[in-house]
């Protein structure tokens, strides 16, 4: 069977890792077997950073969502309750947005859905 020598092969993976860990401290930035070790732990901290990212987007959307439910005089539970009675399909990213940045529409959709609460009370 014939030798194999691996040359650039061997060496572009190993400077592929290197590269990627450059800006790392000390022999993590250095050494290959280190290097390696810390790499492939940083790209299992993006893997699950990326699932946390949509997490925490979407308690924040709750929060803004909350606060300003409280300042139209319902609660963050009734409003989507109202919204979703109402017939309105606006999800929570979008309906945090329009509380920060349009607040006077927020209290026209606020609106829309205690009206709707009321009316199916009564029924």
């Amino acid at each position: 069977m014939p030798r194999v020598k691996r040359g650039t092969k061997r060496a572009d993976r190993r400077r592929k890792i290197l590269k990627r860990a450059s800006g790392y401290f000390l022999t993590k930035s250095k050494l290959y077997q280190a290097a390696q070790e810390a790499v492939e732990r940083g790209l299992k901290f993006a893997y699950t950073g990326r699932k946390q990212k949509k997490r925490q987007f979407r308690s924040l959307w709750i929060v803004r969502i909350a606060a300003a439910a409280k300042l139209n005089g319902t609660s963050y539970s009734q409003l989507i309750n109202g919204l979703k009675k109402a017939g309105v399909e606006l999800d929570r990213k979008i309906l945090a947005e329009i509380a920060v940045k349009d607040p006077a529409g927020f209290t026209r959709l606020t609106e829309q859905a205690k009206a709707a609460l009321a009316k199916e009370k009564a029924a």
